[in-house]
């Protein structure tokens, strides 16, 4: 099975979001509609970057890298250029 990692910005305050699925389509339709009360505040969402892998640990070990100071900045980088 295919894991994402994503970013999504917010329109309210262009804060970002990351996380991980399974399913990108339904995750990001999850959190525009208000289902999860992390970013239901800061809604309506878009998706800036996403990666996939193959084995769920590789996405996980992504996901914990772009929230953490050095993976902040990639994305930075990345999303700033």
């Amino acid at each position: 099975m295919k894991y994402f990692v994503y970013v999504l910005k917010s329109h309210v305050d262009s804060r970002l979001y990351k996380g991980m699925t399974n399913n990108i389509e339904r995750r990001i339709y999850e959190h525009n509609i208000g289902k999860h009360k992390s970013t239901r505040p800061f809604k309506p969402w878009k998706l800036v970057y996403q990666e996939s892998f193959d084995p769920r640990g590789e996405a996980r070990r992504r996901e914990k890298y772009l929230k953490s100071g050095i993976g902040r900045e990639f994305l930075k980088e990345k999303l700033d250029p």
